[in-house]
């Protein structure tokens, strides 16, 4: 019994410490703990590609094997108070979304000072168009494209969805968009890294997405935990009434538990399945790129 004891006491010490290396180191060792006990879910890396001069302007493009296309897209764009982060320790995003049949792109943008506003903006629509522009290549359909972020990258996908200028000169528009933890009413800013971002710059209620709401506005998805104390769940809340009150279709997933990172640990092994984040989130990105089969008129 005693041993029974111990052996649970050291697996919930690891389990713990786990979670705190998660928290401190972020994304590398959640991406090589899914590699580990996941595997590679018959998932490729079928091209390293830019769309920019700067070396943060980056895409990494992965596919299901074997998969007949033309395929939807889902572009994946990373959080990190705008100030860190990287689209290579986001593989796990490509092994729990690619396998339901889509060309994912993981996209990264400029940060710190570089990426200050409206840099991110900038550089994350033109990864969605560059996105477009290549799927082809890869399997995929410019026409199906489902954008998704978080925290920071939740943020980026949101604001170009709604405020039309970033998107218009490539006349991509997403058929949904997705949002992890995101921030979507911060201002006046009042954090260090909203201050850095956008207080340095002089950015204003039009850097806010709520303040772009707008009846003709891509479906989108908004999940959030209850108990993220970094961006607090009113965000989504505002800006899903802010979209319901003037029509536009929105849906909220809000959980009692979770914190700010907890949406995207569960698209990760060994939480991917045990939660239904993954689920709503592939349900969602399917439901909104499916194709429409015409029905024939029966001949008499």
């Amino acid at each position: 019994m005693k041993i029974l004891i111990a052996l649970l006491a050291v697996a919930l010490l690891a389990g713990a410490a786990l979670l705190v290396a998660i928290r401190t180191n972020g994304p590398a060792v959640l991406n090589a703990l899914d590699r580990v006990t996941g595997g590679s879910r018959d998932v490729a890396l079928v091209a390293r590609t830019t769309y920019g001069e700067h070396p943060a302007q980056k895409l990494r493009i992965y596919a299901p094997a074997d998969a007949a296309g033309p395929l939807p897209v889902f572009v994946f764009v990373h959080g990190g108070s705008w100030s860190w982060g990287d689209p290579d320790d986001y593989d796990f995003v490509a092994r729990a979304i690619a396998p339901a049949g889509f060309v994912t792109v993981l996209a990264g943008y400029r940060l710190g000072e570089d990426g200050r506003y409206p840099a991110m903006l900038e550089d994350t629509a033109a990864a969605i168009a560059e996105a477009a522009r290549l799927a082809p290549q890869y399997g995929g359909d410019p026409a199906r494209i489902v954008i998704a972020g978080h925290s920071a990258g939740a943020y980026n996908v949101v604001q170009v969805a709604l405020e039309e200028r970033w998107l218009a000169a490539s006349g991509v528009r997403p058929a949904g968009v997705i949002g992890l933890s995101g921030p979507y009413d911060f201002y006046p800013f009042d954090r260090p890294s909203g201050e850095a971002a956008f207080g340095s710059v002089g950015a204003g209620p039009e850097s806010q997405p709520v303040n772009h709401a707008r009846a003709d506005a891509p479906p989108m998805l908004l999940v959030h935990g209850e108990q993220d104390t970094l961006v607090k769940p009113r965000n989504t809340r505002v800006l899903a009434a802010a979209l319901d009150q003037l029509g536009a279709p929105v849906e909220t997933l809000l959980y009692d538990s979770f914190d700010h990172n907890a949406p995207l640990i569960s698209l990760a092994s060994p939480w991917r399945g045990s939660r239904d984040v993954d689920d709503a989130v592939i349900a969602f990105a399917q439901r909104h790129t499916e194709v429409s089969v015409p029905v024939q008129a029966q001949t008499p």
